[in-house]
């Protein structure tokens, strides 16, 4: 059974981060699941990369090692054969100010996933604000911008409209701002296109966004790290705010690093590639849990 947890919930995705979901990838593998890693396996043999797990298991422990050097305090998914995706804690739920939102998740070797993230909760006495029924719904499309703000995308082969809209309204009854947004399939979530990364700032890929979305976000008053095509469609935007000027990217995001360098953010960048080239980034890794509030 899990710790029982004291503090729960976020009402945005940069303040200090206290506590983090994440899983235990010891069965993980290569599979086709999605168009991340459909591309490196279609290319795989011109590149020559191949899947370690050993590897994979070293690059996860320092993700875990820089949550644990920033006082971040780690939970865990328990691990399933069977499950072996799992480790994604991203999708198969979502963490808000009410409680956790139970997600739907539409790809056959993750479609059970909600399984892990229900046993989680109860266990350490979160309570569940809601459950995705109308349609299939994954966490890594639900971004809180800030208090009162949530960006909801879809891209239809994961996340769904009816899904998406669903939990638009879920969040709109609790007096919050909730927008809809379709998104290319190569992104796959809305956390591979915009991810917060201080007040009123966000990192995104520009180019990527339609027009009318950037200028909704413009006219909320968010400024922009512009990351490039090449480093988005690679995860870039992919990573976690750990608050205090402090950010979780990654080695490929070299550009995108140098930014928030300049900017005087403290960035650590390791080596995630067994996850990015296997289908997601640090975000896709970590569910926030708690935050501070602001």
């Amino acid at each position: 059974m899990a710790d029982t947890i004291q503090e729960w919930g976020i009402n945005n995705d940069y303040a200090p981060l206290k506590d983090v979901l994440l899983g235990k990838p010891e069965y993980y593998r290569w599979v086709d699941a999605g168009p991340l890693i459909g591309r490196t396996l279609a290319n795989a043999h011109k590149t020559g990369v191949k899947f370690d797990l050993q590897r994979a298991m070293a690059q996860h422990a320092e993700m875990v090692s820089i949550y644990e050097d920033n006082g971040v305090t780690c939970h865990y998914l328990e691990a399933d054969e069977v499950l072996h995706r799992n480790f994604f804690a991203r999708d198969s739920s979502a963490m808000t100010p009410w409680g956790a939102l139970i997600c739907h998740m539409q790809l056959k070797v993750r479609r059970a996933d909600y399984v892990s993230a229900i046993k989680f909760y109860q266990g350490c006495g979160i309570p569940i604000w809601q459950y995705a029924t109308a349609g299939h719904f994954e966490g890594g499309d639900f971004v809180i911008l800030e208090p009162g703000k949530v960006l909801i995308g879809y891209c239809g082969e994961r996340s769904e409209q009816a899904g998406s809209e669903q939990v638009a309204d879920f969040v709109r009854k609790e007096g919050w701002e909730a927008v809809t947004v379709p998104i290319s399939r190569e992104f796959v979530h809305m956390d591979g296109l915009v991810v917060p990364l201080a007040e009123k700032l966000l990192v995104a890929c520009i180019d990527a966004l339609e027009p009318w979305v950037v200028e909704l976000l413009t006219g909320w008053g968010f400024e922009f790290v512009d990351v490039p095509y090449r480093e988005a469609k690679n995860l870039g935007v992919n990573l976690v705010a750990l608050g205090n000027g402090r950010v979780l990217s990654m080695a490929g995001a070299t550009e995108l690093n140098a930014k928030m360098r300049a900017m005087g953010f403290e960035v650590y960048d390791p080596d995630m590639s067994m996850f990015t080239l296997g289908g997601g980034g640090v975000h896709c890794l970590s569910q926030a849990l708690c935050r501070e509030d602001v």
